[in-house]
């Protein structure tokens, strides 16, 4: 998946402070392609530039059509983005991590998330002219959410979605963890922690436990250490 397939369409949108933010709000996250149904005079060029301050190179770039199937008539797919379900509404509403893990199964090309109004959000009519349906959830005291934090949110899923584990972090396998646990368990052995029985569940408690902390090698070797360095300890005081 990568971020800079994906291109964000604004349909009717009305605040040039609202366009300027959703520019800053895709460049955080690497989505460089910005439509807009509309028509650029609409706005005041000012306001937008003031509010996207450097990302303001995506408004320069933006293009301007007329309606949403020109819009979105060189994509692959598209989701028009919504809070309100209903049988007019695609039915089957996505949530922001379905949504990319679905993203994730498709051949690279340009993919549409369509917003609409600030005041109104996407008719009917608009989000039956794409392809699926995506819903961010949020409290039912005040579900509407502001134009370009909606963008911002699944511009951000698509680019965590991107980047897989965290940058410079890699877990050890389970195998790596067993020999953690091997080391541990010889360890409370040498002090006599098991009397008769009760190693094997103790092991599995450990696995367990471990897999869930997604150690770094740095870490299982550091509880390694500990471990051993405890049992050299126990055996010097008997000594």
């Amino acid at each position: 998946m990568n971020p800079s397939q994906i291109v964000i369409v604004l349909c009717r949108p009305q605040g040039n402070s609202n366009v300027g933010a959703v520019c800053r709000a895709m460049a955080n996250f690497g989505v460089r392609a910005l439509r807009i149904v509309g028509k650029r005079e609409d706005f005041n060029d000012f306001r937008v530039r003031k509010f996207a301050l450097h990302a303001s190179p995506l408004w320069e770039g933006a293009a301007f059509f007329d309606s949403l199937p020109e819009a979105l008539g060189d994509c692959m797919i598209s989701f028009g983005t919504t809070r309100r379900r209903g049988k007019k509404r695609k039915g089957k509403l996505l949530l922001p991590e379905d949504f990319t893990s679905f993203l994730a199964q498709k051949p690279e090309g340009p993919s549409a998330l369509v917003f609409g109004n600030e005041r109104t959000g996407l008719t009917d009519e608009e989000i039956a002219q794409c392809s699926m349906a995506v819903t961010i959830p949020a409290s039912e005291d005040f579900p509407s959410l502001n134009l370009s934090h909606a963008v911002q949110i699944l511009c951000y899923c698509v680019y965590r979605a991107a980047l897989g584990t965290s940058p410079g972090y890699t877990p050890v396998t389970l195998e790596r963890i067993g020999k953690t646990v091997t080391v541990i368990a010889d360890s409370l052995g040498d002090i006599g922690f098991f009397s008769l029985a009760g190693r094997p569940q103790m092991e599995r408690f450990w696995q367990d436990l471990l897999a869930r902390a997604a150690l770094t090698e740095g870490e299982a070797a550091y509880l390694e250490k500990i471990f051993t360095k405890a049992a050299g300890l126990a055996a010097k005081s008997r000594a």
